[in-house]
């Protein structure tokens, strides 16, 4: 099931589970001691796929950045990785951006690895490659499509 929501829209389950989600992948699985948990998390939109027992599969939060939208903290829970969730959660996420934030452009930072995935739903390079808490990322941007 497809859901997204506010912080403050969140129940307490489903926000303990995110969390402990979010620092098992990229506090613990990447090895990257991080403030995982930030201001953001008071005032972003949460995306999430669950099966029917309400389980976390994927996730990701938006950001409105003013003149932008971003999105990060993309993850698919380990049990389900290797089932196409990543692409099905990220093209939740460029819905859910099309719908909430209409003509605005989207302006990521996404490892490096994974530059080929995004650059599958339009994102452009954007800048360098950079370390990011040690680890290669860069900028990437997909421009507002106007109907």
């Amino acid at each position: 099931m497809l859901t997204v929501k506010q912080t403050n829209e969140l129940t307490s389950q489903e926000l303990v589970q995110v969390l402990k989600e979010r620092v098992a992948v990229f506090v613990v699985e990447q090895n990257c001691p991080y403030q995982e948990v930030d201001a953001n998390d008071f005032d972003d939109l949460h995306v999430q796929l669950t099966d029917d027992a309400g389980q976390l599969q994927a996730y990701t939060r938006i950001m409105d950045r003013g003149d932008s939208v971003t999105f990060g903290r993309v993850l698919v829970v380990k049990a389900y990785r290797g089932t196409g969730l990543g692409q099905q959660i990220v093209q939740a996420t460029l819905d859910a951006i099309a719908k909430r934030f209409p003509g605005k452009p989207i302006q990521i930072q996404a490892q490096a690895y994974l530059q080929k995935f995004y650059a599958g739903f339009g994102f452009k390079p954007v800048s360098a490659v950079y370390l990011e808490d040690d680890i290669p990322h860069l900028d990437m941007r997909l421009e507002a499509t106007h109907d």
